[in-house]
């Protein structure tokens, strides 16, 4: 099979095929770029092999190309530029051998053969050439064609050796198969659970990159399956574990939280792309293992378990090297208040809590509601559609609040500044008293968000803790 013409409808891979043969280097495209022609997905990143020195052949293509920077990485051999939107790196063809204490592979030079021999999977091993004589000739020496047709995920050679050798691999298998929907070879799968230990070797940080490719899938939920199957989540995420399964009690049992947590992700999924929100669609129920108890009347119970919840993340986010930033702030925001809309609809609305609600979710609230709408997970298709029309109602309803008394995100407008100057005190409790008690009676509808009725309310606390105004 040939592809020349796609070849020719990037520019680059001309400039490339001219260096190679003016230096008489084997060059080859190979890799991601490769399989994802044949599934026709957009691809900007180009991997260059050839047998020889690719930090040569990348400076020569710089060369040709015009004002173009290489970034040379003497120790890893390669080398990369930009041209354009496309990113290109070039390395010199490999072979590799493992030590079972590092996935660091002992690297020399070696022949294309070898090259594809230590690639992750069938699929990535394909390689185009890019010399005159076969330009766009495919070599695919493990059928990798193959398996995009039976959109199948395998290792080239033997998984058990593959995966022990550099266990990221094994992230990497269901990161692919969640990406593409295919399933895993069953000597492939097997392979996943007999090495899952051997993820202790890789850092949190390509832990987390991995999972947070998975979670931005279309279906994040296969990946999260494959993952439990595999036991590979039991590595460096126990806390979700924990959620699998379904207690009985007096013939009273609870939902499987692991599942449900994975039909409200899928469901987030279907409605925004933020990495974070699907955090929190991950992590709503995270605490749900610790808080349960079983009551003879009322059944099972998961009181506290939002509050508990937000305090579980950041120790998640620490132990699995996610940013401790505002993203982590936002995630915990949402899961202390994921159950306070359901409240609301469940109950007379009343603006007071409207207005409460307004304050704490600032500008997360449209990732709240997006959260809460994707709790809603019942079988009971009746009972959804009026959650979901309930849910409506509250949104209405915040709308006309924050526009009458502006809440959202509100800094008391008497601030603990104004309140020293006027008693000329120090920062103290009383200023705190005050500054406190003007936000609340504006949440409870007391007085209006505005400066002057807050100034009076100010006065009268005032007087009231015997408090005299400084002279001027």
């Amino acid at each position: 099979m040939n592809y020349k013409s796609h070849l020719d409808k990037v520019p680059i891979f001309k400039k490339i095929q001219e260096c190679a043969d003016a230096l008489n280097l084997e060059t080859y495209v190979i890799g991601g770029y490769v399989r994802d022609i044949i599934l026709e997905r957009p691809s900007k990143d180009i991997d260059i092999v050839c047998v020889g020195s690719g930090i040569e052949l990348a400076q020569a293509v710089a060369d040709k190309v015009g004002h173009v920077k290489v970034s040379v990485f003497k120790n890893f051999g390669t080398a990369m530029l930009k041209d354009g939107d496309w990113e290109v790196e070039f390395v010199g063809a490999r072979k590799e051998s493992y030590q079972r204490e590092s996935r660091n592979p002992i690297v020399e030079d070696g022949t294309l053969e070898d090259d594809q021999d230590r690639r992750d999977f069938t699929i990535n091993a394909m390689a185009i050439r890019l010399n005159a004589d076969h330009y766009g000739e495919l070599i695919d020496p493990f059928d990798g064609m193959g398996d995009i047709k039976r959109q199948t995920i395998q290792t080239p050679l033997d998984p058990d050796i593959t995966f022990s050798d550099d266990p990221l691999r094994m992230l990497r298998a269901i990161r692919f198969a969640t990406q593409l929907n295919f399933d895993i070879h069953p000597d492939t799968f097997y392979a996943l659970g007999k090495n899952a230990e051997r993820l202790s070797i890789i850092s949190r940080e390509r832990i987390a990159d991995e999972l947070n490719k998975i979670i931005l899938a279309k279906t994040p939920s296969y990946g999260f399956k494959l993952l439990f199957q595999a036991k590979l989540l039991d590595q460096f995420f126990p806390e979700m574990v924990a959620l699998y399964g379904v207690d009985v009690k007096n013939g009273k049992k609870h939902k499987d939280n692991f599942y449900h947590t994975l039909q409200v992700l899928d469901n987030v999924a279907t409605v925004t792309d933020d990495l974070w929100v699907r955090w929190a669609a991950i992590l709503h129920d995270i605490a749900k293992p610790p808080t349960k108890r079983f009551h003879p009347k009322a059944g099972w119970t998961f009181h506290g378990h939002e509050d508990k919840g937000a305090r579980m993340v950041p120790g998640i986010f620490k132990k699995l090297k996610l940013p401790l930033n505002d993203k982590m702030k936002m995630v915990q925001k949402l899961v202390r208040l994921h159950l306070r809309p359901i409240v609301l609809v469940k109950e007379e609305i009343t603006d007071s809590a409207l207005r409460r609600l307004l304050f704490e979710a600032g500008d997360e609230l449209e990732s709240l509601m997006i959260l809460c709408r994707a709790d809603i997970t019942s079988k009971n298709e009746r009972k959804v559609v009026q959650y979901l029309k309930n849910f409506d109602i509250v949104e209405e309803k915040l709308k006309q609040v924050e526009e009458n008394d502006s809440v959202r995100n509100f800094q008391p407008p008497v601030s603990g500044e104004d309140i020293m100057a006027y008693y000329d005190l120090k920062p103290s409790r009383e200023v705190g008293a005050i500054k406190d008690a003007i936000k609340e009676a504006i949440l409870e509808g007391q007085i209006k968000n505005n400066h002057d009725q807050a100034f009076e309310l100010m006065k009268k606390l005032g007087k009231e803790m015997g408090l005299e105004r400084k002279e001027d």
